[in-house]
């Protein structure tokens, strides 16, 4: 092990570099015109591995139905395993995506968000903790071992697609698929793909919530209108569409449709107690934000507004103006998107009745004349782990090396839609180990992954291998 780490700690800029190297192709998914992008990291991948004596195979996912019905081809998920697999080791699968979130300068980024850029110890550029950071981690990782002519003690198998940041398309079917056959021999699954709760001290991630994302749709014209012609005239879509979405979540944060609490998993005495051990400051989590006030003044509180209860966004308005200055348009359609995190006991297809109930009653109420529609369009279940499996163990004793001390254990309030299908269609345990701190801003302006936590990371990722064998041996 100790010729490992000697590698990584010597090669720290090579480190760099790769990661450089992936931030800048912008493989963002949920964007039609740079599907070829996601394809490109998913083969940049790929190839990385195939010089590391993997065998690789790139599975055909087929296509994505885009929402105005026309089909784009989908990425390609890798499927790899080392050519020298050996049946007596234990198998760890690490899952990671390829894919990251929509990114452009104009947004408010400080720095080009397909550039890398390094400021005071911090690596700023999209996709650098959100998901590149650790995927391109654990090929450095593998690097190393490979260099150092240093033998793995566990077998090291991947799976990383290119669509996670959009529902993971066409993943759950390919996973059950080969549930036999290249998951056969899997003992647990490995994911970094979550961060930090504090600044001070790691943390082991066994929850996840889950999402439903919705379309309002509202249309009053085929095309956009001059509002001094017809201002006052037509019924204005846009008018209409900010009252229904007005019609979804109160100022404190709670939901407003009808019986969507009632899925919710009641909260017992022992759960709210755990939230009294975990490493979380209020004001620290407002001032990364620069929040004048936060919706709850206490950290179980604020934590289980996070981890345990439901929350609705409203994320944008497509076809309305946004862009700097002014523009006297009516817009002819929009389509307003939010979306529910979902928690136990929740699931996407009751949500979706119930908010199409409650919109379509006050769609109703508002006695307009205008077309409208209400439509999810993706949805995934929340996801907790059990905590009591040889891999918790290990990454537990890795932390404490690497840090000099314990971990919290904490759930997240963003989802990653595989996680529920490895555990629940392939009966395996999932870890989130961690990589990225709590300011790293991932999925928002100026995303970061400070070079300590990245180099940090990866001796994580050295010591979780050789303690797996380890803890296994004691169950």
């Amino acid at each position: 092990m100790e010729k490992v780490l000697e590698y990584l700690n010597e090669h720290k800029e090579e480190h760099v570099n790769n990661l450089r190297e992936a931030v800048a192709i912008p493989s963002v998914s949920a964007w039609p015109s740079h599907r070829h992008e996601v394809i490109r990291m998913i083969k940049h991948v790929g190839s990385k591995l195939e010089s590391l004596d993997y065998e690789v195979e790139y599975c055909d996912l087929g296509n994505q139905k885009l929402p105005d019905g026309s089909e784009l081809k989908l990425p390609p998920v890798i499927l790899a395993a080392p050519k020298n697999f050996d049946v007596a080791k234990k198998t760890v699968c690490v899952y990671g995506h390829c894919d990251v979130q929509p990114a452009q300068l104009t947004d408010g980024w400080n720095t080009e968000p397909f550039v890398l850029t390094e400021k005071d110890g911090k690596m700023y550029g999209r996709g650098s903790t959100d998901d590149k950071g650790p995927v391109i981690g654990w090929l450095n990782v593998l690097t190393a071992f490979n260099k150092t002519g240093t033998e793995l003690p566990v077998n090291v198998m991947f799976c990383f697609e290119g669509m996670e940041e959009s529902n993971s398309d066409g993943l759950d079917e390919l996973l059950l698929e080969r549930k036999d056959t290249f998951f056969d021999n899997v003992d647990c699954i490995c994911i970094s793909d979550s961060n930090w709760m504090s600044y001070t001290r790691p943390c082991i991630t066994y929850g996840l919530r889950g999402i439903a994302y919705f379309y309002a749709e509202v249309e009053c014209a085929d095309k956009d209108m001059h509002s001094g012609v017809y201002g006052g005239s037509v019924h204005e879509a846009m008018s209409d569409l900010i009252y229904v979405m007005n019609q979804l979540v109160d100022v404190n944060a709670k939901l407003v449709v009808p019986k969507i609490y009632d899925q919710v998993a009641p909260l017992t005495d022992e759960e709210l107690a755990s939230y009294d051990n975990v490493d979380f400051d209020l004001n620290e989590y407002a001032a990364d934000i620069k929040a004048p006030k936060l919706v709850h003044d206490n950290k179980a509180d604020c934590l289980m507004s996070r981890w345990r209860y439901p929350s609705l966004s409203l994320h944008g308005i497509e076809g309305a103006f946004y862009e700097p200055g002014g523009k006297t348009v009516i817009p002819g359609k929009v389509i307003g998107k939010f979306s529910i995190r979902l928690v136990p006991n929740m699931t996407p297809d009751v949500v979706e009745k119930l908010v199409t109930e409650h919109l379509e009653s006050k769609w109703k109420e508002r006695n307009s004349p205008n077309r409208f529609r209400v439509l999810m369009v993706d949805g995934s279940k929340p996801w907790v782990s059990e905590l009591d499996h040889p891999s918790y163990e290990a990454a537990k004793n890795a932390f404490k090396t690497v840090f000099n001390v314990d971990p919290d254990y904490t759930r997240e309030g963003g989802s990653i839609p595989i996680t529920l299908t490895f555990q629940e269609a392939l009966g395996m345990n999932v870890l989130l180990l961690p990589m990225g701190g709590v300011d790293d801003c991932e999925h928002s302006q100026n995303e970061k992954l400070d070079r300590e936590k990245y180099f940090k990371g990866m001796e994580l990722f050295v010591r979780y291998f050789y303690e797996l064998p380890l803890a296994f041996a004691l169950t």
